[in-house]
């Protein structure tokens, strides 16, 4: 699949506030314990290009009591203030990679690990024992007919072959660099370099199997979800009953 990403086990920082991209090495590696634990969830994944407003669209289904299993979370859990992996960012970065308040400067390491493929792979051999943990302890945790796992790159990296359901929040070019210029005070360059790295809208939705329109308003947005929700729950019911049956 020729898309314009570098598979590593870094976190290549996106945005500023949310919203971290996963590029990963090695993904069946990663997930191959994930999913035998989770057999018998029923798994819907929702993805979506910057800007389209996955977080948005997963706090509806949070609301509806689906478990929710986010990358861009776990991303952000490991690097958190009085985190040994911060303060090893730090040490090896210096005191300003960290803000006033002493969070990580994602922007200031993005440019880092950029400029060097050296500093990203030591940034890769840091980051992924503590993602692949928290990630299966998160699986391991599991309640819930279905779960939401929300992939940013997910038809980048091939992931939807975990998932018995993808769901696209599709959106507007325009308005995702709307979006995204307003939300992380990025150049406009710079999101459409971002837009560039992650795959076309075409690409996203010949993976679909819903989609969300999220060029509307938000109040459009809970019924649209309602409505999946409740779809969900008779699929994943279904599958429950079928793998009953063979066993």
């Amino acid at each position: 699949m020729p898309f314009p990403v570098t598979l590593s086990y870094a976190l290549i920082f996106l945005r500023q506030d949310c919203d971290f991209a996963f590029i990963w090495d090695k993904i069946d590696e990663i997930y191959l314990f994930i999913f035998r634990i989770v057999a018998m969830t029923y798994i819907v994944a929702l993805t979506g290009g910057i800007g389209s407003g996955k977080s948005t669209v997963a706090n509806e289904f949070a609301k509806l009591g689906v478990t929710i299993i986010d990358a861009d979370v776990i991303a952000r859990q490991v690097v958190e203030p009085g985190t040994p992996v911060l303060d090893a960012i730090k040490h090896r970065f210096g005191d300003n990679i960290l803000n006033v308040d002493g969070s990580l400067n994602r922007s200031t390491l993005r440019q880092r690990i950029f400029a060097s493929l050296q500093e990203k792979q030591w940034l890769n051999n840091l980051l992924h024992p503590l993602i692949h943990e928290e990630t299966q302890r998160q699986f391991q945790t599991l309640t819930g007919s279905y779960l939401l796992w929300v992939v940013p790159l997910l038809v980048e990296n091939g992931l939807q072959q975990y998932a018995q359901r993808v769901l696209v929040v599709d959106v507007n070019r325009n308005i995702q660099l709307e979006r995204t210029l307003a939300r992380d005070g990025t150049s406009l360059q710079q999101a459409e370099n971002i837009l560039a790295a992650q795959a076309t809208q075409e690409q996203r939705l010949a993976y679909a199997d819903d989609i969300i329109d999220n060029n509307s308003s938000q109040s459009e947005l809970a019924p649209r979800v309602a409505e999946l929700h409740r779809h969900y729950l008779k699929l994943a019911a279904a599958a429950t009953n079928r793998m009953t049956k063979n066993e």
